[in-house]
């Protein structure tokens, strides 16, 4: 599982020019599932992503998490991160796993994430969506659960 998670002053989904998913200060969570993603990947992108200390202390140091600010998370399914462009200039996504085994785990991710209070935020899992964003810092953090990078 890999994901991109950003540091936003707010964000926004949209899907047909309509808002589907709307937060302030938190996390925006770009969320690829990778074929043989199983529970124990998404224990650890939950604990790791929710835990992630990207938020400044008064002193202007990363201490806090999400949780700890009480921000809001936006999840945003995407398939491209599980790309591969090693061979080529066209990307392949033959690492990338079935939409139905894809959907399930954003879902639960999704569902995790809200049993711990946080307040989440979604896309729509294989719509083309319009994502806006003001991402503070910048901080983007790339994250894998098999830890690839």
């Amino acid at each position: 599982m890999r994901a991109v998670v950003q540091r936003v002053d707010r964000a926004k989904v949209m899907v047909d020019g309509k808002i589907i998913g709307k937060i302030q200060k938190g996390l925006l969570v770009f969320l690829g599932v990778v074929d043989g993603d199983t529970e124990i990947d998404l224990e650890y992108m939950v604990e790791k992503i929710i835990g992630l200390r990207i938020f400044a202390d008064d002193a202007e140091k990363m201490n806090f998490s999400v949780v700890d600010i009480n921000g809001e998370i936006l999840v945003v399914s995407q398939f491209t991160l599980c790309a591969d462009c090693r061979k080529g200039k066209r990307p392949s996504f033959d690492k990338a796993a079935l939409p139905k085994t894809a959907n399930d785990l954003y879902e639960k991710f999704i569902i995790m994430c809200r049993k711990r209070s946080i307040h989440v935020e979604i896309g729509i899992f294989k719509a083309h969506m319009l994502v806006d964003l003001v991402n503070n810092g910048p901080v983007t953090i790339l994250l894998d659960s098999r830890k690839a990078f």
